[in-house]
């Protein structure tokens, strides 16, 4: 947090576009290091079944940002230049409760040795369940195991989810990113003014919220790649239809639901990789993730950029920003046929111990 709050309040003060490019370089850094420990932490925290609606609430969070700054740069930015709205990046700063509040991992506790303080957490997280005289905690089997290497994420019939984890990670921060960074440009030249056009990004964030919260709800109730799959084919869908000249009412609605279809989508990948990695190597697993998503996140303004310099028509440009989305459902179709066919895999030979005991 001190990384990407710090530095971003420094591209307030940079002179030239390589002083500007460090500091985002370093922001980045930091913003890259947060998401993934932040949802593998709240993870080990949520109660099983509701952990997909809690990881959603909190990850809001993020679009909660994104309102908040499209708010401040439609205040800021006509009276106080762009460099005020870096300033406001400080904020975090001054919240070091954090520190003090922001329970460590219990799982890490444990393995250190700190045992006395894991189950003094783990007291106030479930008032009456403390430890009894002789007993003691201890890491689960598969905490034990050497976490950290990414190879373990292809081992144990892993590899083809892994993969298909990061293609919906690449293609969902392309389109994030693109969107974030082209949408307020695109509906300017599609002839709204600048501050309609920092409306629009505001609802965009604002579905998103919905998305993500509705998103983790259904994931609790039913199966979370299936849920992402025809979330997915409907941010396609949404994405393509705002390509086309449409009333004020229809415009914002579209552009809220692809707010709820992208970046709520994106939310809810982190609770999917959150569960699919189990607890040894879980921030690996989310870090690599998000890590290659983070290409997408490179690719998205870029290729936002080269449909502004080929002056396509709108129509085309939206399109362009779907088909990831496309091939995002397609990812999450593969891997929800994956994850059936591992459940078989682990389930057969149940049955056949159990027809055998029963002759």
């Amino acid at each position: 947090m001190v990384l990407f709050s710090g530095f971003t309040v420094l591209n307030g003060f940079a002179t030239t576009p390589t002083e500007f490019g460090i500091c985002r370089f370093i922001a980045g850094l930091g913003i890259g290091g947060v998401m993934p420990n932040v949802v593998a932490l709240m993870s080990e925290y949520a109660p099983e079944k509701i952990r997909s609606t809690l990881m959603a609430i909190m990850f809001s969070g993020y679009s909660v940002g994104g309102i908040l700054s499209a708010g401040l740069g439609m205040v800021l930015l006509p009276s106080h230049g762009w460099q005020s709205v870096f300033y406001v990046a400080g904020i975090p700063l001054l919240l070091p409760l954090i520190m003090k509040f922001l329970p460590e991992s219990v799982g890490f506790m444990v393995k250190q040795g700190r045992t006395q303080e894991a189950a003094d957490v783990l007291s106030r997280v479930q008032p009456g369940s403390k430890l009894k005289a002789g007993e003691q905690l201890e890491a689960a089997a598969a905490g034990k195991a050497k976490g950290g290497n990414v190879l373990d994420l292809f081992r144990e019939g892993r590899a083809l989810q892994t993969l298909m984890l990061w293609v919906a990670f690449f293609c969902c921060l392309l389109m994030v990113y693109a969107l974030a960074s082209w949408l307020p440009k695109l509906m300017t030249k599609a002839g709204y003014g600048l501050g309609s056009s920092l409306s629009f990004l505001l609802v965009l964030n604002f579905g998103a919220i919905f998305g993500a919260v509705g998103g983790g709800w259904l994931g609790d109730k039913f199966n979370m790649p299936r849920v992402l799959m025809i979330i997915c084919a409907i941010a396609a869908a949404s994405l393509c239809l705002l390509g086309f000249k449409s009333s004020t009412g229809v415009l914002y609605t579209l552009i809220a639901i692809a707010g709820a279809t992208t970046i709520g989508t994106q939310i809810l990948l982190y609770a999917l990789g959150a569960q699919f990695d189990s607890m040894c190597i879980r921030s690996t697993g989310l870090g690599w993730a998000s890590g290659i998503g983070r290409n997408g996140a490179i690719v998205g303004p870029i290729l936002g950029g080269a449909l502004m310099a080929a002056e396509l028509p709108l129509q085309a440009t939206f399109l362009a920003f779907a088909i990831p989305s496309a091939i995002a459902a397609v990812a999450m179709t593969v891997f929800s046929l994956r994850e059936q066919a591992r459940h078989r895999q682990h389930t057969a030979p149940l049955r056949t111990q159990s027809a055998t005991t029963a002759a």
